[in-house]
């Protein structure tokens, strides 16, 4: 299935969608940023307008830290897990948008993890390489920066919106299956063909929005599809058992504005890099959860096994496709897809004959043991197999070229220069470790098609740490373009994600640091990311962020993910320094 997002209104002028915003931040989170205007709209061709960048001085100071009480955790501890030198690329959002290929529309840098993609299990998370010195295999990832001079006008995004059809998308819980018992797999099924008719629904429903982007009409349609679905989900988790823990990641739908892309001709430079090989490819694999009839109990557990085994290997693929850099198609073939594809052959050969052992052996599994770079294989799903739920909109394309580019985000990717990641304290009250695979977003990559409650200004410039801006700064010589991005520092004490993966973790309070109700304080997460990029790029409003296509590189749309997959032993580290008041790495 497919994903995506929206705006109020038929597309606002910018700085009119800015002042909303900003009027909203300062209501909701205390800032008081100061808009300057900056001449007008600039050049058509600009990637973005003036009027969304601000020299960083004109931005009043808004940072408030709370000062720390007696029971404070006043400690730091560091990570250096690098700036993604190494070039881990993806479109994937495994946080937001679980078990959904290309469910960004833009490209992330990925630091940490190296095997992590959208269907990244947990222990294939744990097994995996990683970039940081220190061994944690979180994964830390966030949208590029790109540099782009010829990029569409504004004029090209509001026609190709007023001749798109908003659609709603959803990740594709019956992919993410285990294996499934005989005697539930009916349940299964009608519940999971239940999930297909509401999101039928919701579409539908979307139609009332053609042409234009209305974030109340979105949320409406998205919380009645989420709260249904959840339902729908956590019964085909009691049905299944402890394997299908977790599934309630799937329950959030979006609403995807593909439509756009084709509507704008020439709005991307494939014609220019469509010949030349992707820069960090990745393998897909038809999925194998999906198409299994219902497993014989006594089969069920090795199944399992063998479902597990078959993530571990396309993950150690993707790993490897990072760590051997670009060596070529026949490199990729020879030493990485056609092994994976005997070692596909071999467990597959083991999963229908375990479940032969018990009843009927299914037939055509061997099919689905082929696997491709950057685009899905699809094979027929095997004889007693359930069939697949109704196509979606066709796919994206993948990233092109040595810029990984994408529709509507194209240009030179600008390299962080460098990458702080660290782990803070709270004002109030000791922190308890986090819970290993925890998943926490902080900012939203859609606070125009879903409104700017979750939003946070993030843009400042080195030098300037006492103001953020929810524009692109515009920095004195000899200062860096930052993004600081805070995560939530507080936990329900409970879950590891939530049906709207907000839900479990919250911020603190701004004013005293203190944790809301039912709410823990944990190590909280704080990544700071530093670019070079030249002064007269910035004057002339030629930089800007990925986005998706409806965001037009709105600087709000900033936002951030993280997985926390450090050790239990090192998470507790973490928080004994942050408790005792240290500076650890």
């Amino acid at each position: 299935m497919r994903r995506r997002a929206m705006r109020p209104l038929l597309v606002e002028s910018r700085p009119a969608r800015l002042a909303v915003a900003a009027a909203v931040l300062a209501a909701t989170a205390g800032l008081t940023v100061t808009f300057v205007s900056s001449g007008g709209k600039g050049t058509a061709d600009a990637a973005t307008t003036l009027d969304e960048f601000v020299p960083i001085q004109d931005v009043a100071p808004n940072v408030r830290t709370p000062r720390p009480s007696g029971g404070a955790s006043t400690g730091r501890f560091t990570v250096d897990c690098g700036t993604n030198r190494g070039g881990k690329f993806s479109p994937d959002n495994p946080v937001a948008q679980p078990g959904i290929k290309n469910g960004a529309e833009h490209v992330h840098d990925f630091v940490g993890n190296l095997a992590i993609t959208a269907t990244s299990s947990d222990p294939d998370l744990a097994a995996s390489g990683t970039t940081c010195r220190n061994g944690d295999r979180s994964s830390y990832f966030w949208p590029v920066v790109r540099i782009d001079r010829n990029v569409r006008s504004d004029d090209q995004v509001r026609q190709a919106l007023t001749r798109t059809q908003p659609e709603v998308a959803c990740p594709r819980v019956r992919d993410r299956l285990p294996a499934v018992p005989a005697g539930v797999r009916t349940s299964v099924e009608r519940r999971l063909a239940d999930l297909n008719k509401l999101e039928a629904v919701a579409g539908q429903r979307m139609a009332a929005s053609r042409g234009r982007i209305d974030a109340d009409l979105n949320n409406q349609v998205l919380g009645w599809l989420r709260s249904r679905r959840a339902a729908l989900i956590n019964g085909i988790s009691a049905s299944i058992g402890s394997r299908a823990d977790g599934l309630v990641s799937l329950a959030d739908c979006d609403v995807s504005y593909d439509g756009m892309h084709a509507a704008m001709p020439g709005a991307w430079h494939a014609a220019s890099v469509a010949a030349i090989p992707v820069a960090n490819p990745q393998v897909h694999c038809p999925t194998v959860r999906g198409r299994l009839p219902g497993v014989p109990a006594q089969a069920v557990a090795e199944v399992n096994r063998g479902l597990d085994e078959l993530d571990r290997q396309t993950s150690a693929a993707n790993e490897r496709l990072v760590t051997a850099g670009s060596q070529g198609r026949d490199f990729v073939e020879n030493a990485i897809i056609g092994p994976l594809r005997a070692k596909r052959t071999a467990v597959l050969d083991r999963i229908a004959t375990t479940i032969g052992r018990f009843g009927a052996r299914p037939k055509g599994l061997e099919s689905l043991a082929g696997c491709a770079l950057n685009q899905s294989p699809a094979g027929p799903p095997p004889t007693g197999a359930p069939s697949s739920a109704p196509a979606s909109s066709a796919a994206l394309p993948d990233p092109q070229g040595p810029n990984q580019e994408l529709p509507g985000n194209t240009g030179g990717i600008v390299r962080p220069a460098k990458v702080l990641i660290e782990y803070r304290g709270n004002a109030v009250s000791k922190v308890v470790p986090m819970p290993r695979f925890l998943r926490e977003l902080t900012g939203d990559a859609k606070p125009t098609s879903r409104g700017p409650a979750n939003a946070r200004a993030t843009w400042t410039c080195s030098g300037f740490a006492d103001r953020l801006a929810d524009r692109y700064p515009i920095c004195p010589p000899g200062s860096q373009v930052q993004r600081v991005q805070d995560f939530p520092g507080c936990w329900d004490g409970r879950n590891i994600d939530s049906a709207n993966h907000r839900s479990h973790v919250a911020f603190a309070d701004r004013t005293t640091g203190a944790c809301p109700a039912g709410f823990t304080a944990i190590p909280q997460l704080r990544i700071t990311i530093s670019y070079d990029i030249p002064r007269d790029v910035q004057l002339k409003g030629q930089y800007a962020l990925d986005s998706f296509p409806e965001e037009n590189h709105n600087p709000l749309s900033d936002h951030n993910d993280f997985i926390n997959v450090n050790s239990t032993r090192t998470m507790q580290r973490i928080a004994a320094c942050l408790n005792a008041g240290r500076v650890c790495r």
